[in-house]
């Protein structure tokens, strides 16, 4: 029995191995066969995907930014082009693997290291493309970084083009300047191909109209090393370059109406005026050309002013600060669209407009001026109000009151629709002078441009809430009314406002968008993109009216009687016809606003100037010259329609748009206001 057991053992251990043996010999397969598997889905079923990861290790993209568009004058004239200057960039990681590379470009450029290494330490450029250290650098300069490439390992010479002003500080305020893109811009503008390294237009027409001027980046892509070294270029997608917009201004005009601008204010500044027993401060003032049948702004000068290459490059915290400055008197400020002014008698526009229109008066209708008037019933305050020459004028009609510019009539107007407010309205003056376009934005496509305001009992309310301490009363006194009619009180005009203003009159009633820019054209002068005239509102007045004020304001520059009369004296009105106002504008504490506004020739109006120089006295001795200058150029040298064409696509240094070239990288000056789009001529070494 002790026999049998132990056979029986044996045997059963032997199954047992056996067991074993299948089972690991299973497991082995199944082992074997899944490694085969993974292996077939790694070298076969996904070695696509690893394929691609491994070459994106190995390619950089980078965008390419787009030549910018010119800008051109009504004559297809460069006001804003392109030249170029040499860089010297140097790769953000060949400066981290090489340590003396950046010690021996600062001893080659003669700058400081830190220069450098602040240049290199800017976040806006890709670690895989060079970053510009230096600009306007010589060719001997060049030569010397691509002949020891063992000195300068990383160091590229690239070319930039940076915006170029041929006609000097011309239009300044109106062009405007281009800089860095910001991070909020960035933000909303990276789906329309903006990057970190983008230029983006920062003000005037560069930044109204970014989107025509900017054109569309292109892509290249660089072969990077595992180290992050470029050693090559594996592809390139050109940018298109930006369309050139052509603006509105006759250049030779608006050099004309700067000049005479600048010089009346020059003389004035700092002169003892006798009738304002008190010395001028240093003045400003702003002046504006439009045509009247379409809205085109023909010039646009605002002074002081300053010349826009300074932005170029990037501009110097000094040079910002200088510009900043209250001693400077901010010649950045667009006066003819930001400054807003008092009017004076200008507003009588309005006024007149508003009488005659509602019925309140007839061209025929009298009203006695004996020096001054009185507000009936008024016992507390100002009660009386005179004549700004204490003259008194005897009964007269609204063509005398216009010619003239009596105040007395206009108080008494003003009065009139006060104490028949049941009858006219609330506002009859206030509605006319919205329709004009006073008190809000022209709408021309330049930015920041104030709405000024129209002095009213709603206006009242809203500056005692907001300023109590200025204004301790809501209430709209009968004096208030009386002000607000002949443009004094709280209302502020635009020059452009004022030239708008006018030229609806001037035309028949149309009141048009002022407009900056005709259209945009290619680099073969082929317009591709057209801004027609926009018509905003009209001004409804019979012919009777119409001709009753325009002969008025004919009588303010011809008449003998006529506050133009004297400054107008020689011009010949016979040949060329003009209508216009002077406005003489009190302000508290200040030197009044001068103030002259006129268009002609009359009875085919071409042209409407405004003029107003900030605490230059009286309209007629310090605005209506420089108006009589612009004039008497216009005479003899009338603007022509737009010229589309590219005779003036070149003008010094300027490269025309239409021309690219082989571009690696593109990159932007580092300060804020730098104008440049950078091209790499040679790949950047490691």
């Amino acid at each position: 029995m002790e026999h049998l057991s132990l056979a029986e053992s044996e045997e059963a251990k032997r199954k047992a191995t056996r067991r074993r043996s299948r089972v690991l010999g299973v497991a082995a397969i199944a082992l074997f066969v899944a490694m085969i598997a993974r292996l077939y889905a790694l070298q076969i079923l996904q070695a696509p995907t690893y394929q691609a990861q491994a070459v994106a290790n190995q390619v950089r993209t980078v965008s390419v930014e787009p030549p910018r568009g010119l800008i051109l004058d009504r004559n297809g004239q460069v006001l804003v082009g392109n030249q170029v200057v040499e860089v010297l960039a140097l790769s953000q990681h060949a400066a981290a693997v090489n340590q003396n590379v950046v010690s021996n470009l600062a001893k080659l450029l003669s700058v400081p290291v830190a220069q450098i290494n602040q240049a290199l330490a800017s976040t806006q450029f890709s670690p895989y493309e060079p970053t510009p250290v230096a600009y306007g650098i010589s060719k001997q300069v060049v030569i010397d970084v691509e002949e020891h490439p063992n000195i300068y390992p990383g160091v590229v010479a690239e070319q930039t083009t940076q915006r170029f002003y041929p006609q000097g500080d011309t239009a300044a305020q109106v062009l405007g300047y281009v800089g860095q893109i910001t991070q909020s811009q960035l933000t909303k503008l990276s789906s329309k191909g903006y990057t970190a390294n983008s230029q983006i237009g920062l003000a005037g027409v560069e930044a109204t109209y970014e989107s025509y001027l900017r054109g569309k980046p292109g892509v290249t892509k660089l072969e990077v090393t595992a180290g992050g070294n470029v050693v090559g270029t594996l592809g390139q997608t050109p940018p298109v370059p930006g369309g050139n917009l052509q603006l509105t201004i006759d250049t030779s005009l608006q050099k004309v109406v700067e000049t005479d601008l600048a010089n009346e204010i020059k003389a004035l500044s700092h002169t003892y005026v006798p009738h304002l027993h008190a010395y001028l401060p240093e003045l400003t003032g702003a002046a504006v050309v439009e045509n009247p049948n379409n809205g085109q702004v023909l010039a646009m000068a605002s002074f002081p002013t300053y010349n826009p290459s300074i932005w170029v490059g990037g501009i110097s915290t000094k040079a910002y600060a200088q510009l900043n400055a209250p001693s400077s008197n901010y010649p950045l400020l667009n006066r003819a669209i930001q400054g807003e002014y008092t009017p004076g008698s200008t507003f009588k526009l309005a006024t007149a407009s508003a009488a005659l229109n509602t019925g309140l008066i007839s061209p025929y209708s009298l009203i006695h001026d004996p020096g001054s008037f009185t507000i009936p019933g008024c016992h507390i305050g100002k009660c009386s109000f005179h004549n700004s020459g204490n003259e008194s004028l005897g009964t007269i009609n609204i063509v005398t009151a216009l010619t003239a510019s009596d105040d007395v009539f206009f108080y008494t107007l003003g009065y009139l629709f006060y104490t028949q407010e049941q009858k006219y309205g609330t506002q009859p003056i206030q509605d006319m002078a919205a329709r004009y376009g006073w008190g809000v934005p022209t709408g021309i496509l330049l930015p920041g441009e104030a709405s000024g305001s129209v002095d009213s009992p709603t206006l009242r309310q809203y500056l005692h809430k907001n300023y109590p301490a200025a204004y301790p009363y809501d209430t709209w006194f009968t004096a208030d009314q009386l002000e607000m009619a002949f443009g004094q009180g709280e209302t502020l005009i635009t020059p452009l406002q004022m030239a708008n203003a006018y030229a609806t009159f001037a035309n028949g009633g149309t009141r048009y968008v002022p407009s900056i820019a005709v259209g945009v054209v290619n680099g073969e002068g082929k317009l591709i993109k057209s801004f027609p005239p926009q018509i905003a509102t009209r001004v409804l007045l019979s012919p009777l009216d119409h001709q009753t004020m325009l002969t008025g304001f004919e009588g303010a520059v011809g008449s003998p009687g006529g506050t133009a009369y004297g400054a107008f004296q020689g011009f010949p009105l016979n040949k060329f016809p003009l209508a216009g106002k002077t406005g003489t504008a009190s302000v508290t504490g200040l030197n009044p606003n001068s103030w002259f506004v006129a268009f002609g020739p009359v009875q085919a109006p071409k042209y409407v100037v405004s003029v107003v120089i900030k605490e230059g006295g009286f309209g007629a001795s310090a605005a209506a010259p420089v108006a009589r200058e612009i004039f008497q150029y216009l005479m003899a040298h009338p603007v022509g329609p737009p010229k589309f064409g590219v005779g003036h696509l070149t003008a010094g240094s300027t490269t025309p748009l239409g021309t690219t070239t082989s571009t690696t990288s593109t990159t932007s000056a580092k300060a804020a206001g730098s104008n440049s789009t950078t091209t790499s001529t040679t790949n950047p070494a490691g």
